[in-house]
């Protein structure tokens, strides 16, 4: 699938110059800075240095009064609280603040996680009566939810109170909970809408604290997995998750809380964890936990004291990982061959699937066939699974388009999970494909690579590559910048690597051979005939670090290969 290439527009020439002279930066940063909407010395400062000052009132988020109240009535008061949240890496981690929280202030407290594949995404029944059978009367809710109209008012009949700490879209109706914590609400006048399930439960912890006048600093050690959700459930990295994520990393860093640590081990452990880090060496690790077994597993680790027990339980979710890894691997294989290659959509379904990696193979498929995706499977009777899509399209849109075919469905703009019955499978197929191409636009249907600034091969050094750094926490609307380098060679020296072969190593320079970069194309074996002839060709990259026996050496970690003859999208 060849991508399109879109360099940004430069920035207005005064502002970069004045960035310039107030921060004593090179042009090529001031550029990145001001394409990323920093025009001032002060926001410059903000992004560069945040502070944990630099976090909103918790009182603004509407409903939080409330919140609190009722939480301190309940730890007064001696009543046992039930922490209960989602079985993905946002759901455990922010069940497993809560609980931490919780579990210095308060004598009687546990924590839920729904059985993924017994009873489903969200706020079950069957989590309700087992608080009611252990005495348990409150709720306090995280990443889910907002939309569990009919079983919080379930619970209410069994005197059990809910306070719900969400990031999702509300429905129609809010849940007669005693607090509905989410910046999403219509009504909610919180300045940050962005948070994850994790960064709403700290919100209510530091809103506790501030109320009471109990110390911020004893909030800290818990950022460590607010970074985790905040990496893993693919938030933007601007504002106050920008924050939470710096001191998070810092958190991670120099002191994770024990079962982080033995995950991060068992991970490789690097001297210094990153985003990309914790996205694709965690993130996973939790997840699998949920996806093969229960997500209790990966909360016992989370809140684990005994490192030599953590270590043992990050093993056994290491090693659900790799059966993820084997599953996702053959069902996307399978996938694959059920894709209709002239439609708009894909939603394939099968009813052998393995219901903890539809999500996965979902994002594996739009890799190969670009356009909104949905994997089902089977799960008590009915079907169940994920929608992933393309840049700019909205699916949770889409699916509510045919919600009157499902039984239920939640997410985001770009990632939902939904469920129907079977008889309407074919229907829903039918109606999907038709609103989404009714909705998407052709420039959607093309991947897209966005470039920050073309770079020549003499500026890529080791200080540029500093310099970029001091910009993390990367990630979305905070992206690692790109860069593009034309008309370059390898050296001759570019080979196929990896046990199956499907990396891409090269030697790149120009045609003055005055300067020679390594560089990595991960599954790129593809393009090896491209470059093997010495032939001219331009490439897009991300600068980074190849560390090896102690040494450190600047790497391009290539993100796309292309004919040097191609044209490319050049705003103006």
């Amino acid at each position: 699938m060849e991508n399109l290439w879109t360099l940004k527009a430069l920035p207005d020439k005064d502002i970069v110059c004045a960035l310039q002279e107030s921060l004593g930066v090179s042009e090529l940063v001031a550029t990145l800075l001001a394409q990323r909407g920093i025009e001032t010395f002060e926001e410059a400062k903000q992004f560069f240095r945040p502070q944990l000052s630099d976090l909103y009132n918790p009182f603004l988020m509407k409903d939080m009064d409330k919140a609190v109240e009722r939480l301190h009535r309940a730890i007064i008061s001696n009543e046992k609280i039930l922490v209960y949240g989602d079985y993905d890496v946002d759901g455990t981690t922010a069940v497993s603040l809560m609980y931490l929280f919780l579990k210095e202030k308060c004598k009687y407290v546990e924590y839920y996680i729904p059985d993924r594949y017994d009873e489903g995404y969200g706020v079950s029944y069957k989590g309700i009566d087992y608080a009611k059978s252990n005495n348990f009367s409150l709720i306090v809710c995280l990443d889910c939810g907002v939309k569990a109209v009919e079983k919080v008012a379930y619970a209410k009949t069994k005197d059990i109170d809910f306070i719900i700490c969400d990031h999702h879209r509300p429905g129609d109706t809010l849940p007669l909970a005693v607090a509905v914590l989410d910046p999403k609400r219509s009504d909610c006048d919180y300045p940050f809408k962005e948070l994850c399930g994790c960064g709403v439960g700290f919100k209510l912890a530091q809103a506790y604290h501030e109320k009471y006048n109990l110390p911020f600093e004893d909030l800290v050690p818990l950022l460590d997995l607010v970074v985790v959700s905040i990496a893993a459930d693919i938030v933007p990295m601007i504002d106050e998750n920008r924050v939470l994520s710096f001191y998070g990393l810092q958190q991670l860093n120099a002191s994770p809380r024990i079962g982080l640590k033995a995950l991060m081990d068992v991970a490789n452990r690097k001297d210094t964890f990153t985003i990309s880090d914790v996205v694709f060496g965690l993130a996973p690790r939790i997840n699998a936990a949920g996806r093969i077994e229960h997500g209790n597993k990966a909360v016992e680790l989370l809140v684990q004291q005994d490192f030599s027990i953590a270590k043992e339980k990050a093993d056994y979710i290491d090693n659900h990982n790799f059966t993820r890894k084997e599953l996702d691997k053959s069902i996307t294989q399978e996938a694959l061959a059920m894709i209709m290659p002239d439609a708009n959509s894909t939603v394939v379904c099968s009813e052998k699937w393995h219901k903890g990696v539809v999500g996965i193979v979902a994002s594996r498929l739009i890799e190969t066939h670009y356009r909104p995706t949905i994997v089902l499977t089977e799960s008590n009777g009915k079907l169940t699974g994920s929608a992933r899509s393309v840049s700019g399209f909205d699916v949770y849109n889409a699916i509510d388009a045919c919600s009157d075919l499902l039984e239920q469905f939640g997410g985001h703009k770009y990632a939902a999970g939904l469920t129907l019955k079977k008889e309407n499978l074919n229907a829903f197929i039918q109606r999907f494909e038709e609103v989404v191409s009714t909705t998407i636009t052709a420039e959607m249907q093309i991947p897209k690579i966005n470039i920050d600034l073309e770079m020549p091969i003499e500026d890529i050094t080791m200080k540029t590559h500093r310099i970029i750094e001091q910009m993390a926490p990367f990630g979305p609307s905070n992206s690692r910048p790109v860069f593009m380098t034309k008309g370059v060679i390898d050296n001759g020296s570019g080979r196929l690597i990896g046990q199956d072969k499907n990396h891409l190593k090269l030697a790149i320079t120009d045609d003055h051979n005055s300067k020679i970069l390594d560089g990595i194309g991960f599954g790129m074996s593809d393009y090896f005939s491209t470059i093997k002839d010495k032939q001219p060709f331009d490439v897009c990259f991300v600068l980074d670090l190849n560390e090896w026996n102690g040494t450190s050496n600047l790497q391009l970690r290539i993100k796309d290969i292309r004919n040097n003859t191609l044209p490319y999208d050049n705003p103006t």
